[in-house]
């Protein structure tokens, strides 16, 4: 039975501080914590010391883990001798992980390369491919070729065909590459949140600490205080996904300068449910995307229907895992991306799909878009970064996860020869290897995003969607795609960070979403409900903002982090006394999403890990 986690204030009687995090309101300067910061017994953390410490137990991560160990393994070097840790929030490996997924299995035929022998959870192959355009909430058409074997030898080397691909439950996928890194001898700790780096004296990276813990709500200690444990690395991999908050610090880092040479990355929100529906209906190994309807040509958007088998469960069951997808660089401050997807969900070529059908689990994530002008400096004196925490994420393919792998197998391998090197000289106290992000630039990954740079900006043009997909179906799929010709000698431009994109409210009018049906359309308190979300409720909310008292998104944009969170974490709701709308957190609703942090219009919002184990338990999303 999953555990009703939603939170709603029917009224605020007076407001209190939203922000009690330690991160925004340093414990050293409280007095309630002068008795602990003194304590040197107490306010020491204990310290671990491994050879690589990885942040991150996804695709990008434990990639990283097992290469590492099956380099070690060929040196001859046992699990003592050559340690490797992987860190993740998650109770469970696998968790938090949510994506469509459609997999393309190119790095996993690298890394192990009898995956299936071995029991890899890929069951359902791709056997059908299409793409609809939908024109409103009645009519689509069907885009030509793709998916028709009479013209396989025009599209194969599109983008967004899916032939030789699997669809996969993902949380399932990186659950079983957890078992086979610990199998080769990694440390896998889940339930561990990594929330502080720590430096050596000369700015390099030493490390990461986890989670403090006892901590109250109001931001005391508690009787139960702890400090979170220190692993020092001789070089550290970060691979928390998309937006990850050790990332986010990293790149804040003036130090490092790690996007001096390129683009602010852009990002999406995707929403996903995962419904089970009558065999009649299902069309095992299905792949359908969709772009149009609901969203205005201005705002880029699209939406993807999978349909598999799940051979895990005691009866086969025939599913559907259906998501939508709404870039973070809109305008329109009313626009709420989990209400776009609930409405889309009634056009008839979706809603005759779902019918008679029983939705089994919600969940959301934010994604990257910047592709190959959002690639940042990858190294820095103790670290690198792989898969989303890189933006590595192919926006025409709709995959990510074979390029987060490969960037995890090609971090491991340039840092297990470095460290291998006795002549190697090391200029700072940890590694730095550069050399990975050479190795990155002469891979497959550079230029699969290279050869697709221009698609989503081509997008941001005055006929909208359809001069994109014009832009996309003429240079990309057809001339470089189908006759090897590439034409495109420039590169476009996102035209700056998603933030910045949103106008007042003044300039719009507010959009009246349709009231959910409980059939196909659901409200948020149900939705967040099949999430598996739960936070400990007696600690610091770690959805934490700058300044408490800054109305700016208030008055400007009317609000819009009460429409663009996925979980209902935001609501404004009024002060009787004083007649004002306050800004509520309902941070126990909280799915990891990081929209918050991203779209925030006046970047007060500032999203960090919450204890370990905490969030959503999507059990194989």
């Amino acid at each position: 039975m999953l555990r009703r986690v939603v939170t709603r204030l029917p009224r605020l009687a007076k407001r209190a501080a939203s922000t009690t995090h330690y991160f925004q309101k340093p414990r050293e300067n409280d007095p309630r914590w002068a008795e602990i910061v003194s304590d040197e017994d107490v306010w020491t953390r204990y310290e671990d010391e491994v050879d690589v410490a990885i942040v991150g137990g996804g695709p990008a991560g434990l990639s990283a883990a097992i290469r590492l160990r099956q380099l070690a393994n060929e040196a001859g070097l046992d699990a003592e001798e050559f340690r490797v840790c992987v860190i993740e929030k998650a109770a469970n490996i696998g968790d938090h992980i949510l994506s469509g997924a459609c997999l393309q299995t190119t790095a996993l035929d690298e890394l192990i390369p009898d995956w299936k022998e071995r029991g890899a959870p890929l069951h359902t192959p791709v056997k059908e491919d299409e793409f609809h355009i939908m024109l409103n909430d009645q009519k689509s058409i069907r885009a030509p070729f793709l998916g028709n074997s009479t013209w396989d030898w025009m599209t194969k080397n599109w983008p967004m065909n899916n032939h030789g691909n699997y669809i996969v439950r993902l949380g399932n996928v990186v659950a079983w590459l957890g078992e086979i890194a610990e199998e080769l001898g990694v440390e896998v700790y889940p339930g561990f949140a990594a929330t502080e780096i720590l430096y050596n004296d000369d700015g390099s990276v030493a490390g990461v600490a986890t989670h403090d813990s006892g901590i109250a709500k109001d931001g005391s200690p508690t009787d139960s205080f702890e400090r979170g444990m220190g692993f020092r690395a001789k070089c550290t991999i970060f691979s928390e996904g998309c937006h990850g908050s050790l990332g986010k610090q990293l790149y804040q880092n003036p130090e490092f300068k790690l996007r001096e040479n390129c683009e602010p990355q852009t990002y999406a929100t995707g929403i996903k449910e995962l419904w089970k529906i009558p065999a009649e209906k299902h069309r095992d190994g299905l792949v359908l995307h969709t772009v149009g309807w609901p969203m205005d040509k201005k705002t880029y958007a699209g939406s993807f229907v999978y349909h598999l088998t799940d051979w895990g469960a005691e009866e086969a069951e025939t599913l559907v895992a259906l998501g939508y997808v709404v870039s973070l660089d809109y305008e329109n401050p009313y626009i709420s991306p989990p209400s776009e997807f609930q409405r889309w969900k009634h056009h008839p070529l979706i809603a005759e799909m779902l019918e008679g059908g029983e939705r089994l689990s919600y969940g959301a994530r934010a994604l990257n878009e910047g592709g190959f002008q959002a690639i940042p400096k990858l190294t820095f004196p103790g670290g690198v970064l792989t898969g989303c925490d890189a933006g590595l994420l192919n926006v025409p393919k709709v995959k990510g996860t074979h390029n987060a792998m490969k960037s995890g197998m090609l971090a491991a391998e340039s840092i297990f020869s470095a460290l291998q090197d006795e002549t190697r000289e090391w200029k700072h106290e940890s590694l730095d290897v550069p050399e990975y992000e050479t190795a990155l630039k002469n891979s497959w990954i550079y230029k699969e995003l290279k050869d697709v740079r221009n698609v989503r900006p081509s997008f941001h043009n005055p006929l909208g969607f359809y001069g994109g997909l014009a832009y996309t179906g003429f240079f990309v799929c057809m001339l470089k795609g189908t006759f090897g010709i590439d034409l495109e000698k420039w590169t476009l431009s996102h035209g700056g960070a998603d933030h910045e994109k949103m106008k007042p409210a003044k300039d719009f009018q507010k959009i009246e979403y349709p009231k959910p049906d409980g059939k196909l359309s659901f409200d948020l308190l149900s939705s967040v409900a099949l999430s598996g979300t739960n936070h400990n409720g007696d600690q610091p909310a770690h959805l934490t903002l700058k300044d408490d008292d800054l109305r700016r998104n208030l008055e400007l944009f009317d609000g819009p982090e009460a429409r663009f969170c996925p979980a209902g974490v935001y609501e404004y709701v009024t002060d009787e006394e004083s007649g004002k709308k306050e800004l509520v957190i309902n941070a126990q609703n909280c799915v990891h999403c990081k929209t918050c942090d991203i779209k925030c219009p006046s970047q007060n919002i500032d999203w960090q890990c919450p204890e370990g184990g905490g969030g959503p338990a999507y059990g194989g999303m």
